[in-house]
């Protein structure tokens, strides 16, 4: 919906694309990663949320897919990052937050369900989150003291737009 409320000004050809990439950093994406840094994503709902941003980048940006632009031209030209590593990042705040919370602090719904786990079919559980960041961390190459570090945070896990 906040797309469509938007798509007036983002899709005016007047509007400079610098422009237009900044609008949407502040109102559609964050609107689209709302709740994502403490759910456990699936592979299919990152795949589905990257195919709904280029097609709003290239709606954006005045172009089909016919025109057989490169995703990574079109996010360059917009001042753009992926909504995979923004998603990734905000992951790994939270984890941040989470570790360094006191032991008397009310215990939230996702870090019950990183330490449980539910079953689904044929006797398989269900992703964790604490699976999700064990991935991140795997595909970033860090440590959990590292993640916890702010220096880190700022020089392997933050994503530059």
């Amino acid at each position: 919906m906040k797309w469509r409320l938007a798509s007036g000004v983002l899709c005016d050809k007047n509007v400079p694309l610098r422009l237009k990439g900044k609008f949407y950093k502040v109102i559609v994406r964050p609107t689209m990663l709302y709740g994502a840094e403490c759910k456990p994503v699936k592979n299919s709902h990152t795949q589905k949320l990257k195919v709904d941003e280029m097609r709003m980048l290239k709606w954006m940006y005045g172009h089909t897919r016919l025109d057989k632009i490169k995703n990574e031209v079109i996010r360059k030209k917009m001042g753009v990052s992926s909504v995979e590593d923004k998603m990734r990042e905000a992951r790994l705040r939270w984890f941040r937050h989470v570790k360094r919370r006191s032991i008397e602090a009310p215990v939230r719904r996702c870090e019950q369900l990183a330490a449980v786990g539910s079953m689904r079919g044929r006797d398989r559980l269900k992703k964790s989150w604490g699976e999700v960041i064990r991935r991140d961390k795997v595909q970033l190459e860090l440590t959990e003291d590292m993640a916890l570090y702010r220096r880190v945070r700022s020089s392997k896990i933050k994503v530059e737009d």
